[in-house]
This record gives C-alpha cells, structure tokens and sequence, in this order.
C-alpha cells in the first residue's frame, strides 16, 4: 500500500465533500460517491431505500425538498480525484430510490466474525466562515451551499471509510468472516442510525465499531472508549389557536405566541433529576404574522436529553406535560412531532481490549486513552446496543484531531494529518478482530 499516496486520494476526497456538504436525510451525491468507490473495488453493496426501516424514519425533509436535493446533487462537482465513472451518479442515485445510505459488504469466504463499522455523512446547519484565517475558504474547498457546512468533521469520516475499504480489500486474503461498512445518513439530530438499525444492518454482528475525529481529543492520541453520550428526543411542537384583531377582537383569538412563549419558559424550568444530568433545550421558536394580530400559529423546535435512559423520560415526559398545559391554559392546541431520538451506550471491555492491543502495535499515536468523554448525543448508540442485546460487541472510538473552532461553529476545521491513522487504527482493529 503506497499510504502517502492514499492520503493524498483521502484529503482530495474530504476536500470534495466539504465544498458540497449535504444535511441530514439529503446525502445523495455522497451516497453516490461512496457506491461508486465501494463497487469498484468489489464491495457487495445494500443502497438507499434498502437500507432504511421506513417506518422508522424521524426528521426527513418534505418531499419537495427531497426533489430539490436531488436535483442538486446531479449538478454539484465532478468528485474527487480517481472517482466516479461518467454517468454513475445519476445511476446511483436513482437506484436509492429517494433515501441516502449505503451499506458495503466484504465476504472473506472464510469462516469468522461479523465485524460492522459505522461512517457518518451528514454536514450541519450552519455557514462556513469566510474568513482569511479560515483555510477551507482560504484553498477554496469551503461549503458553497448556503447554511450547510462539514462543521462536525464526518466529511473526514466518510473519506476514513473509504480509505478503510482500500485497504482491507487489499488485505482480503488474510481475512476471515464478513467486513461490513456502513455509511449513514442523518446523524446530526439522531435523525438516521435506528432507522438503519431498524433495518438489520447489524443484525449479526459480532463486533461493532464507531469512531468519531476531534471532539477535544488532540492530534496524536486515540481513545478506545468514548462515554458520557446523552439519550435525547429531538421535537417539533405545532401549535394552533386562533387569529384575530389584536385591538377590535382580541378576547376573539387563542394566543399560540403565548402558549409557546409560556412553554418554552416552564421547559427551561423542568426540575433537575436526582439520579444525574439532564438537558432542556428550546432552539427555535416562531410565531404570528403581523403586530396588530393575535398570533394564531407557532413552532417550536426542541431537545431534552438524559444522563440515561430513565432520565431522557423523564425529562420528555415532563415537556410533553407543560406543552398540553401552556396549550390549554391558552385554549389552544398543539400536535408534537418526534425528530430524532438517541440513547446511550458503553463500549464492551473486552473489545476496548483488543482494540487497544491491535492500536498499541501501530506506534502511530502518542497516546493511547482507554476512555475519553464524548459529551453531547450519537445515534450510532442505537447500532451499539442492537449489537449488545444480540451478544455481541461494541464500542465508540475517538480519533485524536486538532481543530480550528468548536464543532458545529462555522470556523471548524480538522487537522488532515489525523485521516491515515484513522484508517490505519480501524483496519488494525478489523485484523485483530478478524485476521
């Protein structure tokens, strides 16, 4: 393997996506990307529409916005060097029948393991900075779709992946059991790993991995086994009341500005639980059409999140609880739409174990950390636990990465360096799983 070549195809390939990041549910032209590379190298590949457990599906963009997506993804770039054969993207995208994903198998033909690993593709809702300082705008690879940037660094993990798939086709030979590489869509909001898990996509799996880059983990060291990841419910709340003459009819109307002000405030005050920590958080809110109006419709777009299981309940119940009453104390209405949902999970001593003994045989990284803290909420927690509760083995990596901001600040930006070994840690990891 000529790995400083590869590193050059991988940061192309980050580069790539970076200008043409794509949101949650919407990840057509990377689905396409990541098909194609994956068949070339003679990956079985499970695609779009079969991967996903429809009725599982939270957080999915209209249909309208789904057309517009795809029309974009059609037009957007070329793909990065060494890429896509004329023609295919359309092809692909077709094939997945309007829901990203893609789901890559390597069959050893050799008795062993079931080994999954698990690549994020969605960018986050946000501008990318365009600043001097900033070196994506500065070498000219920053987003160029408005409010939608690579601000999470899973650009970087989907060039992981593909980097992985490399290797270990190179390396079949020594291989035992079936690979499988899971590229999924939706991460940001919780929004795509259970309805892939819904799916079966790790439903035999004796090993699990995930991994994400950054996350305060600086360049050089590695993590075996990321905690702390919070169980959340993303929402939306409709509320309806009834407008009307804010001077010649007010007692006519049903104030939903009101109702959602009210909410969001009592929200706020949702008392803490005495088992651990909890989060509430109201991010958007919008109400009425004019001053003189009594506001007959609001929105609200909302998060609880829970130390555990028993706490993200709680936490949720008690919000639906003061929606219906600030609803009703306003006689208005107000239907909640579930967006996305995570829960938590622990990785498996164990395969921290064998991980650590594959990473430490490596000499690539400065330190090796048995647990780092991720903080904040992961999806792929579902494919964890699916994995646990079916005997197998899981665990959440950290790639150590300096980084310019915070994440999902618009001035974020990855240390490139950190790309090969990633790949190098997670195809070490495989062969000691599965060599």
């Amino acid at each position: 393997m000529d790995w400083k070549m590869l590193e050059w195809e991988l940061i192309s390939i980050r580069r790539d996506l970076h200008k043409y990041p794509e949101s949650a549910w919407t990840e057509f032209r990377t689905s396409s990307i990541v098909a194609d590379r994956l068949a070339q190298l003679g990956f079985e590949l499970t695609i779009g529409k079969d991967t996903i457990e429809l009725s599982a599906v939270m957080g999915r963009p209209s249909e309208a916005e789904i057309d517009a997506h795809i029309a974009r993804a059609g037009t957007q770039g070329g793909g990065a060097p060494g890429g896509e054969a004329p023609g295919s993207r359309a092809n692909w995208i077709d094939r997945m029948k309007r829901y990203p994903g893609v789901v890559a198998t390597l069959k050893t033909g050799r008795p062993g393991p079931v080994v999954s690993l698990r690549f994020d593709m969605d960018c986050v809702d946000v501008d990318e900075a365009r600043e001097p300082r900033h070196r994506p705008h500065k070498e000219g690879f920053a987003s160029v779709n408005p409010l939608l940037t690579h601000a999470c660094g899973h650009d970087a993990h989907v060039a992981i992946g593909l980097g992985v798939a490399r290797v270990l086709m190179e390396k079949r030979d020594s291989l035992r059991g079936e690979i499988r590489l899971i590229f999924q869509p939706g991460e940001e909001g919780c929004r795509g790993a259970y309805a892939m898990t819904q799916k079966g996509v790790v439903d035999g799996s004796n090993y699990f991995l995930a991994m994400h880059i950054g996350g305060g983990v600086p360049s050089g060291v590695f993590g075996l086994n990321s905690l702390g990841y919070l169980c959340t419910t993303k929402f939306d709340a409709e509320i309806t009341g009834k407008p009307a003459h804010a001077a010649g009819a007010p007692h006519e109307g049903h104030n939903a500005l009101l109702a959602a002000a009210s909410a969001a405030l009592a929200l706020h005050g949702i008392a803490p639980h005495r088992d651990g920590s909890m989060r509430v958080n109201v991010g958007v809110m919008n109400a009425g059409t004019g001053r003189n109006v009594i506001a007959g419709s609001a929105v609200m777009k909302a998060e609880t999140r829970g130390e555990t299981q028993e706490i993200s309940d709680y936490v949720y119940k008690r919000a639906q609880e003061i929606l219906q009453g600030a609803a009703a104390m306003y006689e208005t209405e107000v239907r909640v739409t579930k967006t996305g949902e995570g829960t938590t999970a622990t990785g498996d001593a164990a395969l921290v174990a064998k991980a650590g003994a594959a990473i430490r045989k490596l000499g690539c990284f400065r330190e090796i950390r048995e647990t780092v803290q991720g903080g904040g909420s992961e999806d792929a927690t579902w494919m964890m636990r699916r994995v646990q509760e079916n005997g197998g083995q899981a665990t959440y990596l950290a790639l150590g990465s300096d980084i310019t901001a915070p994440h999902h600040n618009g001035c974020f930006d990855i240390d490139e360096s950190s790309i090969i070994p990633g790949v190098e840690a997670l195809v070490a990891i495989v062969e000691e799983l599965a060599g």
